[in-house]
């Protein structure tokens, strides 16, 4: 059992695909980081306003009760306004194929990713699973029905 699994972390198993035998693992940039910077394993460029899938060259096995979520990384997207189309995706503990990463250019000019470039990170999180009841009428509330921007001003 490693340090980390005995100081309480969640274990996940991690494949190396061949395609990223170069590339390091998924790390914390510092002690206090919530997220693993996930690097690209392959290059390419994306235009204003396009949409791209970059691969990483790593598989994992979520623990079944938990997800992996995949986020941008906050400097490329001030930066360069390059996001996650559907951020945060979610990879579930079923799923064993290799980790891919949509990316999508919100800026103005044409990005380059380059192989090893940080392109997300990813956070493990607990997945509660729920029962849902059907009802006829659910308990009223203060706020009640109102939607977006009803309780601010």
């Amino acid at each position: 059992m490693s340090e980390a699994t005995a100081a309480g972390a969640v274990e996940v198993l991690i494949a190396r695909l061949p395609h990223a035998a170069d590339l390091p693992l998924p790390s914390p940039a510092t002690a206090g980081s919530a997220g693993y910077d996930l690097a690209s394993a392959e290059e390419g460029e994306l235009a204003p306003f396009e949409r791209r899938l970059f691969r990483t060259g790593f598989s994992i096995a979520v623990p079944v009760g938990y997800e992996c979520q995949l986020r941008p990384r906050s400097g490329l997207a001030l930066r360069h306004g390059v996001t996650l189309p559907n951020t945060p995706a979610t990879i579930d503990s079923d799923y064993r194929g290799e980790l891919m990463v949509a990316l999508v250019n919100l800026g103005s000019e044409a990005f380059r990713v380059t192989r090893g470039m940080r392109i997300a990170q990813m956070i493990i999180a607990r997945v509660e699973r729920v029962a849902f009841h059907p009802v006829e009428a659910l308990p009223s509330t203060a706020r009640g029905t109102g939607g977006f921007g009803s309780s601010g001003t």
